[in-house]
């Protein structure tokens, strides 16, 4: 199964959907649950993704306890990088907007990148948080609940590291490397709306491994001159 024929079924799509909306991989059980499903069924589906290349499966223990009587490690599928976008017929978008894209400043590509993350936060309904923990997680919620995995992975003060295999921008950035500045302003955008408080002058957006296959993007976003309680 290619990965266009496993988005054209509903139900595998819907389970995709499901997995792209959580912060952490998801069990067979999950997704029965969540379908209303037996778990063989929701299994099944989940391993059509993973030969469709769109999940990949590891173990780990969802009890919280090691050692004799912890039980069987759970079978988890966790979505993988998307390094292209699924399409048909194949429209070449990243290649014309790379034809736009000459002569354009940084200075532009940025704002430019700042609007769309504000059109996404809008599409998602983001609340804006004066909280930094808060504010990066419902960013990260609002990111997942509109298709694309982004959890955050580690807080200090007022930087944040967000890590999304599914970044919105991803496959433009791989195809076009000027790109990069719309996808950070992007964030800057998201994160300017997730914090009350904030203006997108005070949000330094740092993108990393987008051109690493097997990795997540790791977005460093700092925040600077703001009064805010973690």
């Amino acid at each position: 199964m290619d990965q266009l024929e496993a988005v054209g079924d509903p139900e595998l799509r819907d389970a995709l959907l499901f997995a792209r909306g959580q912060a952490r991989p998801i069990t067979a059980d999950e997704l029965a649950e969540e379908q209303g499903v037996h778990r063989n069924v929701a299994r099944s589906r989940l391993e059509r993704l993973v030969d469709a290349g769109l999940l990949a499966t590891a173990y780990e223990r969802r009890t919280g306890r090691s050692g004799p009587g912890a039980g069987r490690p759970a079978k988890t599928y966790a979505v993988v990088p998307g390094l292209a976008p699924i399409e048909f017929p194949e429209r070449h978008y990243e290649a014309l907007l790379g034809l736009l894209l000459e002569g354009v400043s940084a200075k532009r590509l940025h704002a430019i990148g700042v609007s769309f993350g504000e059109e996404l936060a809008r599409n998602a309904g983001l609340r804006a948080s004066r909280a930094p923990k808060r504010a990066f997680e419902e960013m990260c919620r609002a990111v997942r609940s509109l298709g694309y995995q982004a959890s955050l992975e580690e807080l200090e003060g007022t930087t944040a590291v967000v890590a999304t295999p599914t970044c919105p921008l991803r496959p433009l950035v791989r195809a076009q490397a000027k790109a990069a500045e719309i996808d950070r302003g992007m964030w800057a955008g998201l994160a300017a709306h997730a914090l009350a408080g904030a203006e997108v002058q005070q949000v330094e957006c740092e993108t990393r491994d987008c051109l690493v296959d097997h990795a997540s993007c790791r977005v460093l976003i700092r925040l600077r001159a703001l009064n805010t309680s973690v």
